[in-house]
Order: structure tokens, then sequence, then C-alpha cells
């Protein structure tokens, strides 16, 4: 009797990504398969399957890292299913917690694949992956402006002089700068010193303001939509709102707040053990970025919406860093409402 092959065989693949070598592991239902090393080049792994896989249902997948989503949609131009994983969710048993190297990833990662126990991240496409970089380079610039600052302040501390009582403080105006110019400590040495960590002050100030300026524009133009909805809402900021539609995508993809809450980190921790229930304060698992301007965001909202200020009045007593990890949940809400609704946000309405 002539048998004839009625379903497609599907061959799984599991990589660990580097920026000079991929380990590949491929295995199908049949076998467990091998392990080797390439180049990190996926018309290459597509010429390795087609030469030895060909009529193959072809999944892969590997962890979320520095080399990004081009590997990903390669292979999605190929028709091959893919996905790109939090390096957290691939599930380790025993000793495979202790012992890591590239060769065991991949192995994990098909052996994952093939059991159907991964699930992907979310991939941007192309137009809001850049505008989140443009946001991450906006943060960047705050650290280098914060470290300048720093630095400026460490030299007269050193040299025991006294910054003036009206500038001391965290916004650095016009005089102050002036007055900072005007410094003699001396020696042309020193001088020269604070001379350079000014210039690189005023190059971070320019730049950071052009980065800004650029990123309100550019989520203005291609999210127009999301980004009025969600200035609407009081202490959400063109910064914030910017932040929101690069760092979290689509808010429309999340079912409830419980999700999105979970996503960005505003989410109780809760530890249980028979009768011993102990809750651990917000989740280690989180969005840190997103979750600190939402906290930021907060307390500009709490003196702006007399809804916000009657909530953390109603909380006055406890912990304030408790209280306003509520404040900023009860505003992720918001943000999830008036995306889901699309209807602007109005002030002092009772949620």
């Amino acid at each position: 009797m002539k048998t004839q092959q009625t379903a497609c065989p599907k061959l799984f693949i599991g990589i660990d990504i580097h920026k000079r070598s991929w380990k590949v592991h491929c295995a199908t239902e049949l076998f467990s398969g091998r392990t080797f090393s390439m180049s990190p080049d996926p018309e290459g792994l597509r010429a390795y399957v087609e030469r030895h896989y060909a009529g193959h249902d072809v999944s892969t997948a590997y962890e979320a890292g520095c080399c990004g989503y081009s590997a990903h949609r390669s292979f999605e131009s190929y028709g091959w299913r893919s996905l790109v994983v939090n390096p957290a969710d691939i599930f380790r048993r025993g000793k495979e917690r202790h012992t890591k190297t590239d060769r065991i990833d991949a192995q994990l990662i098909a052996r994952e694949l093939k059991d159907g126990r991964l699930e992907g991240i979310v991939v941007p496409d192309k137009c809001r992956e850049q505008l989140r970089s443009l946001f991450r380079r906006r943060n960047d610039l705050v650290k280098d402006m914060r470290q300048i600052k720093s630095y400026i302040k460490m030299q007269l501390l050193y040299y025991g002089i006294k910054v003036p009582e009206g500038y001391d403080n965290d916004h650095w105006s016009h005089a102050f700068r002036d007055w900072l110019d005007e410094l003699d400590f001396g020696y042309d040495t020193g001088n020269e010193v604070l001379r350079s960590r000014m210039r690189s002050f005023r190059f971070i100030d320019q730049e950071f303001r052009e980065v800004s300026t650029l990123l309100r524009r550019y989520t203005k133009i291609h999210f127009k939509k999301d980004y009025m909805l969600l200035r609407s809402i009081p202490g959400i900021g063109p910064i914030v709102a910017s932040g929101i539609l690069s760092e979290l995508g689509d808010l429309r993809r999340f079912n409830n707040i419980k999700q999105l809450a979970g996503y960005v980190g505003l989410a109780p921790g809760i530890y249980q053990s028979g009768d011993t229930i102990r809750h651990t304060g917000v989740s280690m698992r989180a969005h840190r970025l997103v979750r600190s301007y939402f906290i930021e965001a907060s307390w500009q909202a709490i003196r702006t919406d007399p809804v916000m200020q009657g909530y953390y009045r109603k909380h006055q007593g406890k912990n304030v860093k408790s209280v306003i990890v509520k404040v900023a949940r009860k505003l992720l809400s918001r943000t999830l409402a008036v995306i889901k609704t699309g209807v602007p946000y109005e002030i002092g309405v009772v949620e």
C-alpha cells in the first residue's frame, strides 16, 4: 500500500543572536535536531533551510536584545512564523538555570517553541520604533545634562566657591550661566576646566532642546489623534505623551487596565504560601522608564485636577510613595480610557 504525507512537516528554529555570530538549533517534530554556528545573516539561514528542510513549515524564535527586529522582519518576509521573545519568559529546568551557554540558549528556545510555550512580544512598526529611538535619545541627554551639572557643582565645591542662594537650584538660568562664565579661579588651568565643562553643558543643552522639539513634532505628525487625546489628561504633557506612544505602542491592544498596569509595572506584587499572604509592593517586572514618567506626571496631575486631588487626599496619612503609585495607576487608567473611547478627558468629571 502506498502511503502519502498529508500534513506539512514542521521545523522549529531557536536562535541565540549576537553581533558577530548566531548559534542556531533546528528541530522537527520527529527528531531533536542539531546545533550549529553561522554568520549573522538571515539569507544564509534561509539558504540552509531550503537546502536541508525543503517543504517544511518553519517557525523561528529569538530573544529580544541589542540586535533589534531586522532578523524578525526578514524571517516574516520569507513566509516563516517568527517570534521575538522576552528572555525572562523562557522556561529553564533545574540545572539549566545555573548553566548558560549560547548552545544551551538556542536549544531552550527551540524546545519551548516546539512545545508551544513561547509568546512573542509586540514588534513595533519601523515608524514607531524609530520614534522610540528619538525618545530614548532625549532620555540619554537628560542623564548627560544631570552629569555635567554635577561635575560643575563638584568643581565649585572642591574650590570652596559658594553658589549664590538665588541660583542654588536645578534650574540654571541665563544669569547663573553668566555668573559661571565670569568666575575666576586665579589660574588659567582651573578656569579652562570650568570653561570646557560649560562648553559641554551648552552643547548638551542645545541638543536636548532640539531633540525635544523634534520628538513633539514627529509625534504630532504620525500619531496626532492619540497624541491630542493624551494631552487632554492633566499631568500628561507633550514629552510624556510622546513617550507613551513610542514606548507602549498602540494601547488598544490591551484588553483592560490590569494588562496595561502589569506591562508598565504599576500592578501590585503578591506572595502567598499556605495561609501567609504578603504584598511585595509594585511588580519588579516593569517598563521602568514609562513607569517613572507616569509617577512624575502624577505629581502634576494632583495639582491641576480636582478629582485627582480628592483621590490623593483620601489616602493622605499613608506612605507617600504608596499613595503616588495609586495615583499613577489611576492616571494610567485614564490613559487607556481616552485611547479606547476616542473621547478627550474633561477636568473635574468623576470617573
